[in-house]
């Protein structure tokens, strides 16, 4: 498989291959997602060390984000618990089993938090989770050009409240997080790339779970043809792709928690909670 990943720093852009690492200074993100190859300028980058994780901001340009809901059996069931404890209907079932999926936006690139950078919880929730999620990297014609990991934050009690409360459950200030890099490829990812979740809290593990993404129910090539059906992304689009990964009805998180999202072969994605 051709992999080279691309992390976005506060130098420019840096490319990891089997080669090691090399420096763009002052790379064209959009341009990247966009070009019809690999830009010269990345293949004419000059050596450097890797990127401190200090360095790294969130791997993103102009492009908006945008989520799939309910493309895991397993988060069919989560949303399903939320909907009957605020006494709602069997809509997220019907939604698993239709042939339209659940899209919905997710955050401008304004709103996007980096790696090392600090998620938020609603303060008027009181059942946060994490959402542990790969996600796609299009460019404006809608090919996949690349991976990376999210972490689409959501406020499970607004959501399972009244499903027309969705927007204020995932869309605010701090909902959104991408990184460490995004890994280009030329070939889809293997079904059993994992999604690892790991929650830290006062030095010890709250929480730990795995998937694959070979539990994603509907081919991503077919989230992405509904995504840009009607829709026009002039810069391209990055989609996160839903979860697999739901902690327990009685686990919300807390302030000063550290999530931690691994995708081989991507990376980390770490983030501490606010």
């Amino acid at each position: 498989m051709f992999v080279m990943r691309v992390y976005r720093t506060v130098r420019g852009l840096v490319v990891e291959t089997d080669g090691g690492f090399r420096l763009v200074p002052g790379g064209d993100w959009d341009g990247l997602i966009n070009a019809d190859d690999v830009p010269a300028p990345l293949r004419n980058a000059t050596p450097c060390p890797p990127p401190a994780a200090s360095e790294l901001v969130a791997p993103i340009g102009t492009q908006e984000v945008w989520a799939a809901g309910v493309t895991y059996y397993r988060s069919r069931d989560a949303r399903m618990e939320e909907a009957q404890e605020a006494g709602g209907g069997d809509f997220y079932a019907r939604v698993y089993d239709a042939p339209r999926p659940e899209l919905f936006f997710k955050a401008t690139p304004q709103r996007v938090v980096g790696p090392g950078g600090v998620v938020r919880m609603r303060r008027d929730a009181a059942w946060n989770v994490p959402e542990p999620e790969l996600t796609l990297v299009l460019n404006a014609g809608g090919t996949i050009v690349g991976y990376t990991v999210g972490n689409d934050m959501s406020s499970r009690d607004i959501e399972g409240e009244n499903p027309l409360y969705l927007p204020q459950a995932k869309v605010y200030d701090g909902s959104c997080a991408i990184g460490p890099c995004v890994l280009l490829a030329h070939e889809p990812l293997a079904g059993d790339t994992r999604i690892v979740l790991e929650i830290g809290r006062d030095n010890d593990i709250a929480f730990r779970g795995a998937t694959t993404i070979s539990q994603i129910r509907r081919p991503l090539v077919e989230l992405v043809e509904y995504l840009y059906r009607e829709t026009s992304f002039p810069t391209g689009c990055l989609l996160m792709t839903g979860t697999g990964i739901v902690p327990p009805s009685d686990f919300t998180l807390q302030r000063d928690d550290e999530v931690r999202v691994t995708i081989e072969p991507i990376g980390t994605l770490i983030n501490r909670v606010g």
